[in-house]
């Protein structure tokens, strides 16, 4: 399996957001890398619908 084609900043971001070492992002499946960016969007839509919901109003 060959890395991802990633560009550097990109994933540099990704290794800090999902809290794994660069090396383990580079080489990670692609369909594994997916199913955990799901993950952190739900994690990050349960967190924020009360601020954007007050601001709204």
């Amino acid at each position: 399996m060959k890395p991802l084609q990633l560009s550097a900043e990109t994933a540099i971001e990704l290794a800090k957001r999902l809290n794994v070492p660069l090396e383990q992002l580079m080489h990670m499946p692609r369909h594994i890398l997916i199913q955990k960016l799901v993950e952190l969007e739900q994690e990050q839509a349960n967190t924020e619908p009360d601020s954007s919901s007050e601001s709204e109003s």
